[in-house]
Formats: C-alpha cells, structure tokens, sequence
C-alpha cells in the first residue's frame, strides 16, 4: 500500500494557489508503506534489516548512524545526546529537535528512531522542514503513532505536500492529541486543510498562535469547528482578531460548539463590540467554556456592560482574565454585582487594568459575598493601605479565597507610616490566604473515599 499521491487532493473543489503549488523535483522520494508492517522511508529497506522488539538502546542509536551513512547526512549530535538517556520503557519524555535544520535525508534517517521508540512529546518547531521532508516525517509519525503531542510551530517551508500529510496525521491518527502550528501563516490552502481535517479529528488541545487567522481563515477553521465535539482547549492569540467579523465568527462558535472548555483571544484587538458578540454566543450555553482569556483586547468599561449582564447566567465559567485591558475602576463597579450572583467563577485576573483603592474596595464587596472563588489578580494596579485594608477585612469573611496576587513592593504614599501599614497589610492577607488553602486542602482529603 503506498502512500497517497499528490493528485490526491483531500476532496478539494478548487486548486491551491501558486505559491503553494508542490515543487517537482528529480528524484522526489516519498515515505511508502508495503503490505507487510514495516515502513520503508525513501527507497525501501529490507523486512530483516531491523527487529524492533529485540532491540537495545545501544542498537537504536547505532541503526540511527547506520540510517544517516545511508542517506549521507551527519548524525544530529542532539540526537544522540537524547537517545543515550531515553529509556525503553513506554514512551520517552521527548523527542527534542527545535532548532535542528531538518532537510529531506536527516527526515528520512529519523525513521530508525521513530520504529523503535515512541514519545510523549515531538518538538519540531523551527527545524526548517521543507515540502518533501515534512512530508516523509509526519507520515512516519502517523504510521508509528509515535507521539500524542505534536509541536511544528516556525516551519514555514512545508508546502502543499507538507501540509496535506499534516492534514492525514491529524484526521487518521488515535494517538496525537495535541497540535502545536505557531508562527506560521495560515493563509488559503494550509487553513483549508487543516479546517478541513478538524472535521473528523482526535485533537483535544490545538494551539494556533500567531497565525494570521483574521478574515477568511478564522471563518474556515471555525466552520469546521462548530460541528467539532473532540476539541477541549483552543488557542488564537496574537492574531489580530478584531471586533468586527472575527468576533462575529467567535459569537457564532461558541453559539454551536459547547465542547471547547478553553479559549484564548490574548493580544488582540477583540474591543467592546467583539466583547458583546462573544457574551452573546457565551448566553446560549449551558454547558460549555470554563477558561476565558481576554488579555489585552482594548476592553474598556464600556463593554464590560455585556460581560455583566451575561455573568449571572454562566453555569461552567471557571476562569476568567481580563487584564491588561483600561477597565478602571468604573469596571470593576460595572461588574461588581454580576460577580456576585455568578456561582462558578474559581478564578478572576485583573493585573494591570488601571484600578485604584476604590476598586480594590468594590472587589472586596465582592469578596464578602463569594463562598467560591480561589484567586484573585490584581497585580500592577495603584492599590494602596485604603484597598488593602478593604481586602484584608473582606479575608476575615471569606474562606474560600487561596490566592490574592498583590505587588510585593508597597506603592508610595504620602506619609510613612501608611508604607508601614501596607506592609503589614500585605502580610495580613497572604497568612489570611495560606489559612484558607489549608482548609481547603483538609476539606478536599476529607472528601476523598
């Protein structure tokens, strides 16, 4: 059974364009499969060359240097360091070639490695995969089911052959459930594949940062997302999503997909109009998202109305950060209430959003009535002895709370002993705070059977 060919184009209706066109070279050699079990990788070796359930450490690393002699490349030195503490026991830790240029024949002689040992992790990121190595490497990942977590981040060469295979890996494999396709540009026919194999694939965490994904791209991968119900952890920051359509298209995933537990949108340019569309799709949820990350996407007061008025309403909302975006304290006022009537939220981030003591008082309000949230954030904000005092007393009431994140350095104040008093303050909460992660921890004991 050989490999599938080229002309094999994953039931596409339209051609890629040029730019991801194969290129045909002489001599191309493809990863090839015959009937019996073995793999044969470039021109094929013979069934007795190898025993893999007999080998020893030793033979893997010296059938490695035998498989580079025979594709004429030098063993990588990184390698081999890896391989001499790796154990046969199970799968290894990691497989480690970030950084390691990676042309077709040094693809081609990992094949050694990949039949005789498996990996919890395979870092291929900026290894410099081109179009027929990439192509070879990941159908030998495929084959061997060699690792469940996959990272090919910074590989910007792969071409049509490439990403096509990457395409077979993620739909046919049982193993891989984790994908890693960072700083890369999704643009036509590598969002069209890879949209197009999440329909039918295994992956329960997919990180997509940095990807170019505004516009068309974030409409293919999250068509095929919203029938989806694999996906556990989504990962989009740093992709200049903006309010507009690309918010309209999150609104609409989470309307459709209540599989997804977390999404990241850190570092882009989601705003208040994007906010409202996301609460919007956030509304229709019964059972759905747990972590929410909007760090810094231009969020102001304004649009937390949204997230205010959809709060209450949540049922499985764990986690949600918001900093680095201008609430003020007319933020933390606008949410103060809905905070209170939400029964799931464990953990909220509010560093550097730009609150002062009498935010810090309408958080400690918010503390006083809460029987379930564990941490607070609220690092980087111009919290003096007045928010502290607040918090502090809320603390005697609360017992749920483990973990209030303040600036270790006190703020300057007008007179010295308010620094003083910030001191003791600070550490009035963290013995308030540690006291209540030990009861919570002897409740969980408690609990256990």
């Amino acid at each position: 059974m050989t490999r599938r060919s080229d002309s094999d184009n994953d039931g596409e209706t339209s051609s890629p364009s040029p730019s991801w066109r194969p290129k045909k070279c002489k001599g191309e050699k493809h990863v090839s499969f015959p009937p019996d079990e073995e793999i044969v990788s470039g021109f094929a070796e013979r069934k007795d060359t190898i025993n893999v359930d007999s080998l020893t450490l030793a033979e893997v690393i010296e059938a490695y240097k035998r498989s580079c002699d025979k594709h004429k490349v030098e063993p990588k030195p990184k390698i081999l360091e890896q391989l001499e503490v790796t154990s046969l026991n199970g799968r290894a830790p990691c497989l480690d070639l970030k950084g390691e240029r990676l042309d077709h024949l040094s693809c081609e002689a990992l094949e050694v490695i990949l039949k005789s040992l498996s990996f919890d992790f395979i870092n291929l990121q900026a290894a410099e995969l081109e179009e027929n190595g990439a192509s070879s490497l990941l159908d030998m990942i495929l084959y061997y089911e060699s690792t469940p977590h996959l990272d090919i981040s910074d590989n910007t060469g792969m071409g049509i052959s490439g990403w096509k295979a990457l395409s077979h890996l993620i739909k046919q494999s049982v193993c891989l459930l984790r994908l890693d396709v960072c700083n890369v540009a999704l643009l036509q026919y590598p969002a069209q594949v890879l949209s197009r194999a999440l329909l039918s694939s295994r992956l329960t965490v997919l990180h997509l940062q940095s990807t170019c994904l505004s516009g068309r791209p974030l409409f293919t991968l999250v068509a095929a997302l919203k029938s989806n119900r694999a996906l556990r952890e989504l990962y989009l920051s740093n992709n200049n999503l903006n309010s507009e359509q690309d918010s309209m298209q999150l609104g609409d995933l989470l309307r459709y997909n209540s599989s997804i537990t977390t999404l990241d949108l850190s570092n882009n340019t989601i705003a208040n109009s994007g906010l409202e569309e996301i609460c919007e799709g956030l509304r229709v949820q019964t059972d759905g998202l747990k972590v929410l990350i909007l760090w810094n996407n231009q969020i102001t007061n304004n649009g937390l109305v949204h997230l205010a008025k959809v709060l209450p309403v949540l049922k499985t909302l764990e986690t949600l950060n918001l900093g680095e975006n201008n609430l003020q304290n007319r933020g933390i006022h606008t949410l103060r209430e809905s905070l209170m009537m939400n029964h799931s939220l464990l953990q909220l981030g509010l560093e550097h959003t730009h609150i002062t003591c009498e935010g810090a008082v309408a958080l400690a309000e918010f503390l006083a009535e809460s029987r379930q949230i564990q941490r607070l954030d609220v690092r980087e904000n111009e919290v003096r002895a007045g928010g502290l005092m607040a918090l502090s007393l809320a603390l005697r009431i609360n017992h749920s709370l483990i973990s209030l994140d303040l600036d270790h350095t006190p703020k300057q104040e007008q007179e010295d002993f308010l620094m003083e008093t910030q001191k003791s303050l600070l550490r009035e909460i963290s013995e308030l705070c540690t006291g209540n992660a030990a009861r919570h921890r002897i409740a969980t004991e408690t609990e256990l059977p």
